[in-house]
Protein backbone atom coordinates (compact mmCIF):
# COMPACT_ATOMS: atom_id res chain seq x y z
CA UNK A 1 0.00 0.00 0.00
CA UNK A 2 1.40 3.59 -1.38
CA UNK A 3 0.83 6.65 1.27
CA UNK A 4 0.75 10.08 -0.23
CA UNK A 5 -0.54 13.85 0.32
CA UNK A 6 -2.68 15.48 -1.70
CA UNK A 7 -0.83 18.27 -2.81
CA UNK A 8 2.74 19.94 -2.19
CA UNK A 9 3.32 18.37 1.34
CA UNK A 10 2.47 21.43 4.35
CA UNK A 11 6.28 20.97 5.44
CA UNK A 12 7.99 21.37 2.18
CA UNK A 13 10.61 23.98 1.83
CA UNK A 14 8.78 25.76 -1.22
CA UNK A 15 4.84 25.65 -2.39
CA UNK A 16 6.08 23.95 -5.88
CA UNK A 17 5.46 20.43 -6.84
CA UNK A 18 9.49 19.41 -7.56
CA UNK A 19 9.86 20.39 -4.27
CA UNK A 20 6.69 18.94 -2.58
CA UNK A 21 8.26 15.25 -4.44
CA UNK A 22 11.19 15.72 -2.59
CA UNK A 23 9.45 16.33 0.30
CA UNK A 24 7.25 13.30 0.27
CA UNK A 25 10.28 10.99 -0.47
CA UNK A 26 12.12 12.91 2.50
CA UNK A 27 9.13 12.09 4.41
CA UNK A 28 9.37 8.13 4.02
CA UNK A 29 6.26 8.45 2.16
CA UNK A 30 5.29 7.04 -1.53
CA UNK A 31 2.99 9.18 -3.62
CA UNK A 32 1.33 12.82 -4.28
CA UNK A 33 -1.47 14.30 -6.29
CA UNK A 34 -1.06 16.50 -8.16
CA UNK A 35 -3.68 19.52 -7.48
CA UNK A 36 -5.64 21.19 -10.43
CA UNK A 37 -8.82 21.64 -8.24
CA UNK A 38 -8.29 26.28 -8.96
CA UNK A 39 -7.31 25.41 -12.54
CA UNK A 40 -5.01 23.67 -14.95
CA UNK A 41 -1.43 26.56 -14.42
CA UNK A 42 1.42 23.79 -15.18
CA UNK A 43 2.62 23.71 -18.51
CA UNK A 44 3.91 20.87 -20.55
CA UNK A 45 7.39 21.75 -19.52
CA UNK A 46 7.05 21.90 -16.09
CA UNK A 47 5.13 19.16 -16.11
CA UNK A 48 7.86 17.22 -17.86
CA UNK A 49 10.59 18.47 -15.51
CA UNK A 50 8.02 17.08 -12.16
CA UNK A 51 7.65 13.58 -13.81
CA UNK A 52 11.75 13.04 -14.12
CA UNK A 53 11.82 13.84 -10.57
CA UNK A 54 9.18 11.66 -9.51
CA UNK A 55 10.69 8.75 -11.53
CA UNK A 56 14.00 9.65 -9.97
CA UNK A 57 12.54 9.58 -6.48
CA UNK A 58 10.08 6.67 -6.90
CA UNK A 59 7.19 8.77 -6.30
CA UNK A 60 3.89 7.69 -7.77
CA UNK A 61 1.57 11.17 -9.32
CA UNK A 62 -1.95 11.55 -9.52
CA UNK A 63 -3.81 14.54 -10.41
CA UNK A 64 -6.88 16.06 -9.05
CA UNK A 65 -8.81 17.91 -11.98
CA UNK A 66 -10.41 21.30 -11.14
CA UNK A 67 -13.66 20.89 -8.79
CA UNK A 68 -15.50 22.92 -11.46
CA UNK A 69 -16.96 20.32 -13.45
CA UNK A 70 -20.57 19.35 -14.33
CA UNK A 71 -21.02 16.88 -17.09
CA UNK A 72 -24.57 16.67 -16.39
CA UNK A 73 -25.54 20.75 -16.73
CA UNK A 74 -28.26 21.72 -18.52
CA UNK A 75 -26.15 24.25 -20.59
CA UNK A 76 -23.82 22.62 -23.32
CA UNK A 77 -21.35 25.46 -23.06
CA UNK A 78 -20.67 24.00 -19.70
CA UNK A 79 -20.29 20.76 -20.31
CA UNK A 80 -17.84 21.58 -22.74
CA UNK A 81 -16.15 23.32 -20.32
CA UNK A 82 -15.84 20.71 -18.46
CA UNK A 83 -14.53 18.09 -20.40
CA UNK A 84 -12.12 20.56 -21.72
CA UNK A 85 -10.68 20.54 -17.38
CA UNK A 86 -10.76 16.77 -17.78
CA UNK A 87 -9.11 16.46 -20.55
CA UNK A 88 -6.15 19.50 -19.63
CA UNK A 89 -5.54 17.64 -16.65
CA UNK A 90 -5.38 14.42 -18.25
CA UNK A 91 -2.74 16.04 -20.98
CA UNK A 92 -0.48 17.77 -18.05
CA UNK A 93 -1.13 14.29 -16.17
CA UNK A 94 0.40 12.50 -19.11
CA UNK A 95 3.11 14.85 -19.29
CA UNK A 96 4.37 14.06 -15.63
CA UNK A 97 3.70 10.56 -15.84
CA UNK A 98 0.97 10.40 -13.59
CA UNK A 99 -1.18 7.53 -13.31
CA UNK A 100 -4.83 8.81 -13.25
CA UNK A 101 -6.73 11.93 -12.89
CA UNK A 102 -9.70 12.54 -10.56
CA UNK A 103 -12.84 14.23 -10.40
CA UNK A 104 -16.24 14.51 -9.16
CA UNK A 105 -18.18 13.74 -12.49
CA UNK A 106 -21.69 15.78 -11.95
CA UNK A 107 -24.88 16.98 -9.80
CA UNK A 108 -27.82 15.73 -10.14
CA UNK A 109 -29.88 18.54 -10.10
CA UNK A 110 -33.35 17.33 -9.40
CA UNK A 111 -33.23 14.78 -12.35
CA UNK A 112 -33.96 11.03 -12.96
CA UNK A 113 -30.74 9.72 -11.10
CA UNK A 114 -30.60 6.92 -14.01
CA UNK A 115 -30.51 8.80 -16.93
CA UNK A 116 -27.66 11.72 -15.28
CA UNK A 117 -25.70 8.39 -14.79
CA UNK A 118 -25.87 7.32 -18.79
CA UNK A 119 -25.29 10.84 -19.56
CA UNK A 120 -22.57 11.12 -17.66
CA UNK A 121 -21.28 7.46 -18.72
CA UNK A 122 -21.74 8.42 -22.46
CA UNK A 123 -19.42 11.96 -21.52
CA UNK A 124 -16.46 10.04 -19.83
CA UNK A 125 -16.98 7.25 -22.69
CA UNK A 126 -15.85 9.68 -24.84
CA UNK A 127 -13.34 11.12 -23.22
CA UNK A 128 -11.73 7.84 -22.78
CA UNK A 129 -11.78 7.35 -26.37
CA UNK A 130 -9.88 10.55 -27.11
CA UNK A 131 -7.35 9.76 -24.65
CA UNK A 132 -6.70 6.44 -26.07
CA UNK A 133 -6.43 8.13 -30.05
CA UNK A 134 -3.73 10.63 -28.33
CA UNK A 135 -2.24 6.95 -27.07
CA UNK A 136 -1.93 8.47 -23.35
CA UNK A 137 -1.48 6.03 -20.89
CA UNK A 138 -3.32 8.14 -18.00
CA UNK A 139 -6.83 6.88 -16.93
CA UNK A 140 -10.00 8.88 -16.03
CA UNK A 141 -11.02 7.86 -12.28
CA UNK A 142 -13.95 9.60 -11.35
CA UNK A 143 -14.02 9.84 -7.80
CA UNK A 144 -16.83 9.27 -4.69
CA UNK A 145 -18.82 12.10 -3.57
CA UNK A 146 -19.71 13.61 -0.26
CA UNK A 147 -23.19 15.11 -1.01
CA UNK A 148 -26.18 12.98 -1.71
CA UNK A 149 -26.67 15.96 -4.67
CA UNK A 150 -23.68 14.62 -6.45
CA UNK A 151 -23.67 11.80 -8.75
CA UNK A 152 -20.47 9.71 -7.46
CA UNK A 153 -22.42 6.99 -5.06
CA UNK A 154 -20.06 4.07 -4.42
CA UNK A 155 -22.59 1.88 -6.68
CA UNK A 156 -22.28 4.87 -9.40
CA UNK A 157 -18.97 5.01 -9.44
CA UNK A 158 -18.41 1.52 -9.91
CA UNK A 159 -20.61 1.34 -12.40
CA UNK A 160 -18.91 3.62 -14.38
CA UNK A 161 -15.71 1.72 -13.83
CA UNK A 162 -17.15 -1.64 -14.97
CA UNK A 163 -19.01 -0.28 -18.18
CA UNK A 164 -16.33 2.17 -19.35
CA UNK A 165 -12.91 0.77 -21.30
CA UNK A 166 -9.95 2.02 -19.23
CA UNK A 167 -11.54 3.81 -16.55
CA UNK A 168 -10.75 3.21 -12.95
CA UNK A 169 -12.79 3.67 -9.61
CA UNK A 170 -11.32 6.64 -7.07
CA UNK A 171 -13.10 5.58 -3.90
CA UNK A 172 -12.84 8.71 -1.23
CA UNK A 173 -13.77 6.74 2.04
CA UNK A 174 -14.65 9.53 3.84
CA UNK A 175 -16.62 11.14 1.36
CA UNK A 176 -18.97 8.19 1.05
CA UNK A 177 -18.90 7.75 5.13
CA UNK A 178 -20.40 11.56 4.88
CA UNK A 179 -22.55 10.96 2.04
CA UNK A 180 -23.92 8.20 3.88
CA UNK A 181 -23.88 10.28 7.22
CA UNK A 182 -21.72 8.04 9.25
CA UNK A 183 -21.76 5.25 7.43
CA UNK A 184 -18.27 3.85 8.51
CA UNK A 185 -19.09 2.48 12.38
CA UNK A 186 -16.77 -1.11 12.41
CA UNK A 187 -14.53 -2.66 10.36
CA UNK A 188 -17.31 -4.66 9.07
CA UNK A 189 -18.92 -1.74 7.16
CA UNK A 190 -15.76 -0.81 5.60
CA UNK A 191 -15.54 -5.01 4.56
CA UNK A 192 -19.22 -4.90 3.11
CA UNK A 193 -18.53 -1.58 0.97
CA UNK A 194 -15.45 -3.62 -0.13
CA UNK A 195 -16.97 -6.47 -1.34
CA UNK A 196 -19.22 -4.17 -3.40
CA UNK A 197 -16.15 -3.48 -5.80
CA UNK A 198 -14.97 -5.79 -8.47
CA UNK A 199 -12.05 -7.96 -7.50
CA UNK A 200 -10.45 -6.71 -10.44
CA UNK A 201 -10.41 -3.35 -8.92
CA UNK A 202 -8.78 -4.34 -5.48
CA UNK A 203 -5.46 -4.78 -7.02
CA UNK A 204 -4.03 -1.23 -7.41
CA UNK A 205 -7.07 0.52 -5.85
CA UNK A 206 -6.91 4.16 -6.31
CA UNK A 207 -8.22 6.04 -2.81
CA UNK A 208 -8.37 9.21 -0.50
CA UNK A 209 -8.77 9.50 3.12
CA UNK A 210 -9.25 11.84 5.62
CA UNK A 211 -10.89 13.19 8.80
CA UNK A 212 -14.07 14.61 7.75
CA UNK A 213 -17.17 16.59 9.30
CA UNK A 214 -20.89 16.11 7.75
CA UNK A 215 -24.39 16.63 8.13
CA UNK A 216 -27.72 15.60 7.12
CA UNK A 217 -26.69 16.58 3.56
CA UNK A 218 -23.36 14.99 3.51
CA UNK A 219 -19.95 16.01 3.92
CA UNK A 220 -19.12 19.99 5.46
CA UNK A 221 -15.07 20.09 5.47
CA UNK A 222 -11.85 17.76 6.28
CA UNK A 223 -10.56 17.17 9.41
CA UNK A 224 -7.39 15.74 11.10
CA UNK A 225 -8.08 12.15 11.95
CA UNK A 226 -7.20 12.43 15.30
CA UNK A 227 -9.41 16.05 15.68
CA UNK A 228 -12.20 16.24 17.48
CA UNK A 229 -15.93 16.10 15.40
CA UNK A 230 -14.18 13.73 13.25
CA UNK A 231 -15.55 10.26 13.04
CA UNK A 232 -13.83 8.35 10.23
CA UNK A 233 -11.91 5.68 11.67
CA UNK A 234 -8.61 5.24 10.13
CA UNK A 235 -7.41 2.09 11.79
CA UNK A 236 -11.12 0.29 11.13
CA UNK A 237 -10.59 1.63 7.59
CA UNK A 238 -7.03 0.24 7.45
CA UNK A 239 -8.02 -2.99 9.10
CA UNK A 240 -10.79 -3.72 6.46
CA UNK A 241 -7.90 -3.01 3.93
CA UNK A 242 -5.61 -5.45 5.47
CA UNK A 243 -8.43 -8.22 5.78
CA UNK A 244 -9.54 -7.96 2.29
CA UNK A 245 -6.17 -8.22 1.03
CA UNK A 246 -6.12 -4.61 -1.06
CA UNK A 247 -3.42 -2.79 -2.30
CA UNK A 248 -2.92 0.53 -3.96
CA UNK A 249 -2.57 4.40 -3.11
CA UNK A 250 -4.31 5.84 -0.44
CA UNK A 251 -3.98 9.73 -0.66
CA UNK A 252 -4.71 12.00 2.33
CA UNK A 253 -6.47 15.10 1.84
CA UNK A 254 -6.70 15.94 6.18
CA UNK A 255 -5.35 19.60 6.98
CA UNK A 256 -2.26 18.33 8.32
CA UNK A 257 -1.76 15.93 4.74
CA UNK A 258 1.73 14.86 5.79
CA UNK A 259 0.90 14.21 9.42
CA UNK A 260 -2.01 12.29 8.61
CA UNK A 261 -0.16 10.44 5.45
CA UNK A 262 2.28 8.93 8.09
CA UNK A 263 -0.04 8.21 10.37
CA UNK A 264 -1.78 5.90 8.34
CA UNK A 265 1.40 4.39 6.69
CA UNK A 266 2.72 3.53 10.65
CA UNK A 267 -0.32 1.54 11.42
CA UNK A 268 -0.54 -0.25 8.22
CA UNK A 269 2.85 -1.23 8.68
CA UNK A 270 1.70 -2.70 12.09
CA UNK A 271 -0.97 -5.06 9.96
Amino acid sequence: MLFGTAGVPGSSPKPDSISGIRRVRELGLDAMELEFVRGVHMSEATATAVGKVAKEKGVLLRVHAPYFINLNSKEEEKVAASRKRIMDSARIGEKAGAKIVTFHPAFFQGMDKKEVLERVIGEIGGMTEEIDRQGWEIRLAPETTGKASQLGSLKETVEMAKRIKGVLPMVDWSHLHARDVGRFKAVKDFEKAIGEIPARFLKGLHMHASGIRFGEKGERNHLNMEEEGNSFNYKDFLEALHRKGVSGCIICESPDLEGDALLMQKFWKRL
